[in-house]
């Protein structure tokens, strides 16, 4: 897989830009500022419908628009797929295949897949559990863009379930059983979107363990597991039926708390992607090297396991090697090297490795050049 076009409109910074890429290395070059991560950025968002760095669309559109646009044309197999995004303020998206209107802008998941590594990433180790819970979807959906859906129900009913939850003071019966009816819901669409999770972590876990030892062949083993809300009665097993049953009887268990709290205590918005170096957690323990070397691992280590599953992702680096030693800078250019297509930024060309050679984008006052 690779993008072969790419083309935005009021996207960011860019009134326009128009870029022509190859399978292999392609770098963007350009000073702090210039809007190189703004391109990648587009790509990414044609891929999962989400920014790397904001959690809504509206820092998207340039100032003084009223939508952006971004068009991918993405070639799989031999077979080539345009598609096209057009994010507006205040409204729905709209999203177009071939020129063709699709019903809903997630139809277009899965036409690219990227695994993007940026600055931010050092949040994965660092950062609160939404980080970690985020990472997990982002790859689940990438597995199966139907998780979206699935994703965005459980979402909903979370948001329903909450406002009825700070309404229920009285306990009335009415309203419990109202409760009971969203706990339903709750349940069944939780039990999908963890079962999902498992069966990733599991999948994930030996890739995350080998991409570290690689990187950082000189520290400690590294592991992930995942933590439930479901505290003692977590089945461990992917089965959803055993883990709806089990949150439908943690949700009957805690539903008083939850009701005095006006929150919801269970389900997969509380658990976490668990970090381990020997038998320590990363967090709080790992040195600035070491989670560096983790959130690498974790990124390297779902792109190695979107490969073996087939339709090679695009890896996307933004910005990373600058951050690198010399030993993960090596490690890292020895993956991407091997993909069918990675795209590099960076504020200055001597950061990339010798080994990544390739196309050069220059990027410079509001233009991009091939060098």
């Amino acid at each position: 897989m690779y993008v072969r076009h790419l083309q935005v409109a009021d996207f960011r910074s860019w009134e326009h830009a128009d870029l022509a890429f190859e399978p292999g290395v392609s770098v963007l070059v350009g000073r702090n500022g210039q809007g190189k991560t703004n391109l990648v950025e587009a790509l990414g968002y044609v891929a999962t419908l989400g920014s790397h760095r904001v959690a809504t669309d509206a820092p998207l559109i340039r100032h003084g628009a009223s939508r952006a646009v971004v068009r991918a044309a993405v070639v799989n197999e031999g077979r080539e797929l345009l598609v096209e995004l057009e994010i507006t303020a205040g409204r729905a998206n709209r999203a177009r295949v071939n020129r063709g209107p699709v019903p809903r802008p997630r139809d277009v998941l899965g036409i690219l897949r990227t695994v993007l590594f940026a600055p931010e990433d050092l949040a994965l180790v660092r950062g609160d559990p939404g980080e970690r819970r985020r990472f997990l979807d982002e790859v689940v959906t990438t597995r199966a863009p139907r998780f979206a859906g699935v994703r965005a129900d459980y979402e909903r009913v979370l948001k329903q379930r909450g406002a009825l939850l700070k309404t229920v003071r009285s306990a009335r019966s009415a309203e419990l059983g109202t409760l009971d009816v969203w706990d339903g819901h709750l349940a069944r669409h939780g039990a999908e979107l963890l079962a999902a999770r498992l069966a990733l972590v599991a999948d994930l876990a030996p890739h995350v363990a080998a991409a570290y030892a690689e990187v950082a062949p000189e520290s400690r083993p590294a592991r992930i597991s995942y933590r439930s809300s479901l505290g003692e009665a977590f089945p461990g097993t992917p089965d959803r039926q055993a883990l709806e049953e089990a949150l439908l009887a943690e949700l009957g268990r805690l539903r008083r708390q939850e009701i005095e709290r006006g929150v919801c205590l269970v389900g997969p918005h509380r658990d976490d992607l668990e970090l381990f170096l020997g038998e320590l957690p990363a967090k709080g323990y790992a040195s600035h090297g070491e989670s560096w070397s983790f959130a690498l691992a974790l990124r390297l280590g779902g792109y190695e396991l979107l490969r073996a599953e087939g339709g090679e992702p695009v890896l996307v680096l933004d910005d990373v090697f600058a951050e690198l030693d010399r030993g993960r800078r090596r490690q890292l250019a020895k993956v991407a090297s091997a993909a069918e297509q990675v795209l590099i930024t960076a504020a200055v060309a001597e950061d990339v490795p010798e080994e990544l050679v390739g196309v050069r984008f220059e990027v410079r006052d509001g233009e991009v050049r091939r060098a």
